[in-house]
C-alpha cells in the first residue's frame, strides 16, 4: 500500500511544489482561454446586433411581431431602435477602451 504524495514528508517536498506549480500553470491556461473566448463573444455580440439591427423601425417591429408575437407601433420600435444603437455602441466603445489600456499598461 502506498502512500498519497500529500502524506509524504521530508526530502519530496520539493517535488510536492514543482506538482503544485504544473497544476496552476496548466490551470492558469486553460483560464486563459476561457478569457479569450469571454472577449471574443463580448465583441461578437454587440457588433452582430448591430450589423443585423434594421434601419427601418417597422422592419424592427415586424421583427419583433414575428419573434414574439408583441406588436410594437412605430414610436416604439424607434425608440427601441435607438436604445439598441447607444447600448452597442458604449459597449463597444468600453471594450475598445478596456483593451487599449490593457496594451499600455503592457508595455
Amino acid at each position: 500500500m502506498s502512500a498519497h504524495l500529500c502524506c509524504k514528508v521530508g526530502g519530496q517536498a520539493s517535488r510536492l511544489t514543482s506538482i503544485a506549480a504544473q497544476r496552476s500553470q496548466t490551470d492558469g491556461h486553460r483560464l486563459t482561454m476561457a478569457r479569450r473566448c469571454l472577449n471574443f463573444i463580448g465583441w461578437l455580440a454587440p457588433t452582430a446586433v448591430l450589423v443585423l439591427l434594421p434601419k427601418c423601425p417597422m422592419c424592427l417591429a415586424a421583427y419583433v411581431a414575428l419573434g414574439t408575437g408583441i406588436g410594437l407601433s412605430v414610436s416604439t420600435a424607434t425608440l427601441l431602435r435607438e436604445i439598441l444603437v447607444i447600448l452597442c455602441v458604449a459597449s463597444l466603445s468600453y471594450l475598445a477602451v478596456r483593451m487599449l489600456r490593457r496594451r499600455l499598461i503592457a508595455r
